[in-house]
């Protein structure tokens, strides 16, 4: 008499994704025992303390020796040593370069250095996540930095191509990589209201609109440097603000459309002039490069807050950003429109982002 036995051998690797979280959050084995503990996960299992302990030492371990492949994403992909479905493979990829939005925030537009990094304990304590957590954000922001930085293409793009990350992630790495190259104040306090959804935002309408990229995509560093002829080009629109009879038409016609459909509409009318001085004046110093740095600064200080002091809510704010565009198409001395629109389409988009009403 024979009996058969079927005999199955897999060698997948286990990856449990809360342990891994706790792992990527930095904590150590014994804290991340404690905080699995808490969970209630022995009553769930009927496991004892010692399995526990030995098997988070166990995800550790993992997590360690797969770390140096998740630095380049495609190496996790075609290794054998792992064998890790694709859908996990994904998770792990997209976790590790995922980043707590208080941590980006604070270190946003600043230079990727060593010397940004020694500040990182100071970071910790502010925002309470773990300085492990911090350093590895920071080493997978200054990462991505320098593998894109030097790259034709789009930015996005090739970030997807080489860390293959999500849509959404890449785009949210494309901001801080722009961010780090033209080295943006995001620090002031009076920025402080601003997310780092609001700069991303901004970012990318900047990044598709303002770059080299934008105009030409056989460049390098094409979605990284701004266009350093269109910023030169900009100082051709002080003519709107230079000339009283041209800042007096634009304004007769701007007031004579917003009559009855702003609710600030006395405010508008007496303020009109130093909005008009404060936004062409903005296009004009941006060959600078601390005008540059100070580009968001310059639109709350010379834009945002005196609208908030005279009350403008968010409709008002639009319906003015659009009446303000458009009339200067009606301007016959004026002969720069599409430098006029290439620059006030991203303005109008950056400032109805950040009015917060």
């Amino acid at each position: 008499m024979t009996n058969d036995l079927d005999i199955f051998v897999g060698n997948t690797t286990l990856i449990d994704e809360e342990v891994y979280q706790l792992w990527l959050d930095g904590y150590s084995v014994s804290d991340a025992v404690t905080l699995r503990l808490r969970s209630g996960i022995l009553e769930q299992t009927g496991a004892t303390v010692d399995v526990l302990q030995s098997d988070t030492m166990d995800h550790y371990r993992t997590f360690h020796m797969l770390e140096r492949l998740l630095h380049t994403p495609s190496k996790l992909i075609h290794q054998l040593h792992f064998q890790i479905p694709p859908s996990r493979q994904a998770m792990l990829i997209e976790r590790y370069y995922a980043f707590d939005e208080t941590f980006v925030r604070e270190v946003l537009g600043k230079k990727l250095s060593k010397g940004t990094k020694k500040d990182l304990d100071d970071v910790s304590a502010k925002t309470g996540i773990t300085l492990k957590s911090c350093r590895r954000q920071f080493d997978n922001f200054k990462r991505v930095f320098k593998v894109v930085e030097e790259m034709r293409g789009s930015l996005v793009e090739n970030i997807q191509q080489h860390f293959l990350l999500s849509d959404r992630l890449a785009r949210d790495y494309a901001a801080i990589v722009f961010f780090a190259n033209s080295r943006f104040e995001t620090g002031k306090k009076k920025l402080q209201f601003l997310t780092f959804e609001d700069f991303a935002f901004c970012a990318e309408q900047m990044i598709q609109n303002w770059t080299l990229g934008a105009v030409d995509s056989n460049v390098d560093d094409m979605d990284v440097d701004l266009d350093k002829e269109f910023l030169q080009e900009l100082k051709e629109l002080k003519v709107l603000i230079a000339d009283k009879d041209l800042l007096d038409l634009h304004k007769s016609l701007v007031c004579t459309s917003l009559r009855g459909k702003i609710s600030v509409y006395n405010e508008m009318e007496a303020n009109f002039k130093n909005l008009s001085r404060a936004l062409v004046n903005m296009a004009s110093k941006l060959t600078h490069t601390k005008d540059v740095r100070d580009f968001f600064i310059d639109l709350v200080e010379k834009f945002i807050e005196p609208c908030k002091s005279d009350k403008w809510n968010l409709n008002d704010v639009r319906l003015f950003l659009t009446q303000y565009t458009t009339s200067a198409r009606s301007l016959d001395a004026f002969r720069h429109q599409a430098l006029w629109d290439r620059y006030m389409g991203t303005i109008k988009s950056c400032l109805l982002k950040m009015y917060h009403d």
